[in-house]
């Protein structure tokens, strides 16, 4: 068993490292357009989210309880309304500033 978690680990660590990579390397060599960068970012940035919740807190669809997992989306549903709303009032302030 113990071997299992750490191999558990160590994967999750691997694909962790890649995925912070991957953005660094387009963002130093501006190898892509910036929205395209951004869209870059922002993929390599879910996927480590669901990473880290696959191979470090074992989360996954099949065995863990509902309740968890309604917890999940509650918190992904508030932080998306959180962050949306924050970008929401900071661009139209830009737009109404920017006269």
């Amino acid at each position: 068993m113990e071997s299992h978690g750490l191999r558990s680990y160590l994967i999750g660590f691997v694909l962790a490292v890649v995925l912070t990579a991957i953005p660094f390397y387009v963002v130093i060599t501006h190898a892509l357009p910036p929205d395209r960068t951004l869209l870059v970012i922002g993929a390599a940035a879910v996927l480590q989210i669901l990473v880290h919740l696959r191979f470090f807190l074992h989360l996954n669809f099949t065995s863990t309880p509902k309740e968890n997992l309604l917890a999940i989306v509650f918190t992904a549903v508030l932080i998306f309304i959180m962050v949306g709303g924050s970008f929401w009032i900071m661009f139209d302030l830009h737009t109404r500033m920017a006269v």
